[in-house]
């Protein structure tokens, strides 16, 4: 198995399935390493160094490691219910959701909703959100007024790896970019 398709199984299992490989994530997302090394290795080799390797190299820094490297987990977009220990933090005025054309007339009419994840994901640059818009087809970007939103009272966080989340973002903070 190549280290891209590597890094998704363990996105698959840290995010979403870990009993795949029969392990347990703690209340924080938290999984033992070398129980995770074990379930995976039952059937796809993994081991120590690659785990390492793909935690460091990991473009969009999906994984942490604690201080020892002990424990892995996946920084967000987890569908089962785990607290990742975010901060809230003041967004910056305005962050960018990119899609694919085909999810445009649900957002337009009900805003963003996180769909089977925790949260909602936003970017802090259209760029990043166009790059995101493509994986789903034609894309299309949409401005989050998060600084509004933030002032209306609604709660914003960051992961480690940057990206920024909130439960929902209604429609009247959306703006279309065309």
């Amino acid at each position: 198995m190549s280290l891209k398709n590597t890094s998704k199984y363990l996105s698959l299992i840290l995010r979403h399935h870990p009993e795949i490989v029969g392990i347990t994530l703690d209340e924080h997302g938290w999984a033992e390493v070398d129980e995770l090394i074990a379930g995976v290795s039952r059937t796809h080799p993994l081991t120590t160094e690659t785990l390492e390797q793909i935690v460091r190299e990991d473009e969009k820094q999906r994984y942490s490691f604690n201080e020892d490297k002990t424990f892995i987990r996946a920084n967000q977009g987890h569908s089962v219910p785990v607290d990742v220990d975010l901060e809230e933090l003041e967004p910056p005025e305005i962050l960018y959701h990119g899609t694919g054309q085909k999810s445009t007339d649900s957002i337009d009419a009900q805003g963003l909703l996180p769909m089977s994840r925790l949260y909602v994901h936003l970017s802090a640059d259209y760029a990043t959100a166009k790059k995101v818009g493509q994986r789903h087809g034609k894309p299309v970007v949409y401005r989050v007024l998060s600084g509004k939103m933030h002032g209306d009272g609604i709660k914003f966080y960051r992961s480690v790896n940057g990206v920024w989340l909130t439960k929902a973002v209604p429609a009247r903070y959306l703006e279309k970019i065309i």
